[in-house]
């Protein structure tokens, strides 16, 4: 039997295999849902409750001016104590109180206040006391300077920033917002992508030498086709998964603007309605808009790309441990490269074109995740885009071939859990 006749059957028998099992089909319908709500409701929650707080505090006002609005802003939170400072400590070191705040005679002035607490706590409390304080004492000063309610309330209230994008054909809305969070959930979603079909394939390996079935598979075909078999079968299913996510994306991204008004309130009916069709209002809360080609054909070529660089070093590391246990030391320095670029996203889409987001996309293991997100995100120069592809695919050839060298070594070989150091004499021993 030829090679590639060889490493199509392996290929195969892992693609057919895994697609019908229940988890790929649950994976592939609920992985977006979960990937979405992994990404956005820690944030959500971390924005609602920054200023919350479950404790009572207590205040002190040596001035006189502002105990009532404090207690005002919320009551729930802040209440007034007739407590010196030295009782309300003793009630602080007896459990008895969680907090109080002291505000001196000369705040105008000094700008600053103290709040006692038994330490601890989390800073939930503090920023509620920085926001109410702050704003009850601007509103004194501007008061003391003359100045009328209504125009306080006019400089407080916010201006609203439209973004406008200027183009060779003119100008349209800029929507970098949105591509920055897409950058990000594209960009995460390749960490994800790689790390679980990464480890599948690791797995896959362990499990075929702990049971010797690889030593039958070895008697029919090379060590080298193996490992491709195995690395083209997986990828093959996580392609079909991403592409099956790609084209639902496609399908909402292109239908939102046109069925998302159909639930909302509409002003009139003639007015909504002509010739019998609902007529789109112009001006939505939320707009999604079309996502470029290019994002797509980027997020598919650095998944492969990203996908077959380390599910090779994730096959090397399987094939030379005898239970997944041993793997944890050895698969350190591939896991790290995946981790490293999720660390550095949130400065990166805060500047997707400055000098941190280029040179860190532009290394060949933080690429996949990085360069994609870059896309998304914003106008990737042409050259970046080349470079990083080269350096990308000649990553890959490399470790295609430190990891055959590996493979085939380690795949038959049994007892002692091999070390960095076994490994560099398996990559120069072998043929």
């Amino acid at each position: 039997m030829k090679a590639n006749n060889k490493i199509w059957t392996i290929i195969q028998f892992e693609f057919i295999s895994r697609i019908k099992s229940k988890g790929f089909i649950i994976s592939t319908l609920l992985g977006p849902i979960f990937l979405l709500a992994m990404i956005t409701i820690p944030g959500i929650v971390a924005a609602l409750s920054m200023n919350d707080t479950s404790k009572k505090i207590a205040v002190v006002d040596e001035t006189g001016i502002f105990l009532e609005k404090i207690i005002k802003a919320d009551d729930k939170v802040f209440f007034k104590s007739e407590k010196n400072s030295d009782a309300l400590k003793e009630d602080i070191l007896n459990g008895e109180l969680d907090a109080f705040v002291y505000i001196p005679k000369d705040i105008e002035t000094i700008n600053k206040v103290n709040v006692f607490t038994p330490g601890g706590g989390g800073i939930g409390y503090i920023e509620k006391i920085e926001n109410v304080i702050s704003e009850v004492v601007r509103e004194k000063r501007l008061a003391d300077a003359g100045v009328n309610k209504s125009v306080i309330e006019l400089v407080e209230k916010s201006v609203e920033i439209n973004s406008v994008k200027v183009t060779k054909e003119g100008t349209q809305k800029d929507y970098t917002e949105f591509y920055s969070l897409f950058g990000y959930v594209l960009g995460f979603m390749i960490y994800i992508l790689m790390f679980s079909y990464g480890a599948i394939v690791m797995r896959g390996v362990i499990n075929e030498k702990s049971n010797r079935i690889i030593e039958i598979i070895n008697s029919s075909a090379k060590s080298i086709e193996i490992m491709m078999g195995k690395i083209f079968g997986i990828g093959a299913v996580g392609l079909l998964q991403v592409l099956i996510w790609v084209v639902l994306g496609s399908i909402i991204s292109m239908s939102a603007g046109s069925i998302i008004p159909l639930f909302m309130d509409q002003p009139e009916l003639p007015a909504a309605m002509m010739n019998g069709q609902p007529q789109v209002p112009q001006d939505l809360p939320f707009t999604i808009p079309p996502i470029p080609i290019g994002t797509w054909i980027a997020f598919l070529f650095f998944f492969l790309a990203g996908y077959f660089l380390y599910s090779s070093l994730f096959a090397a590391v399987g094939s030379a441990v005898n239970q997944e246990e041993d793997a944890a030391q050895l698969q350190t320095p591939i896991t790290m490269p995946l981790i490293i670029p999720i660390l550095f996203m949130p400065a990166i889409m805060g500047n997707p074109d400055g000098q941190l987001a280029v040179i860190l996309s532009l290394i060949p293991f933080f690429t996949p995740i990085l360069m994609t997100a870059r896309i998304a995100a914003t106008s990737v120069p042409l050259w970046q885009v080349v470079l990083s592809v080269v350096l990308t695919l000649g990553t890959l050839y490399l470790s295609i071939w430190i990891a055959s060298k590996i493979y085939r070594i380690g795949i038959l070989m049994y007892g002692k859990k091999p070390t960095f150091k076994d490994l560099y004499k398996w990559i120069k021993i072998a043929k």
